[in-house]
């Protein structure tokens, strides 16, 4: 079945967009002096990451540095400060 042009300039667009993120990621290689061995492989990560997970620049924060996820951070922020208001924002009334 032979393609309709719509579909022609669908499939141009998106390698453009593919050629557009390798030529942006190889630049930023060379402007910091990385090697752009697998240039195709730039349309997918940074130019910047080495790929390896155990590494403490690529890996996960919560793995090498403690940090929270975002609803943990949330749960102790509502521990630690007490929320002594009502529904409508006002304090409780002492009698």
């Amino acid at each position: 079945m032979p393609a309709t042009p719509e579909e022609k300039a669908k499939k141009a667009k998106r390698l453009q967009k593919d050629q557009n993120a390798i030529q942006k990621q190889r630049s930023i290689a060379q402007a910091h002096g990385f090697p752009t061995i697998h240039e195709h492989g730039l349309s997918k990560i940074h130019a910047t990451t080495c790929g390896d997970s155990n590494c403490v620049m690529c890996g996960n924060p919560r793995k090498f540095f403690g940090e929270r996820t975002i609803q943990e951070k949330r749960m102790f922020q509502e521990v630690e400060k007490a929320n002594d208001k009502h529904s409508n924002g006002v304090g409780p009334v002492n009698e």
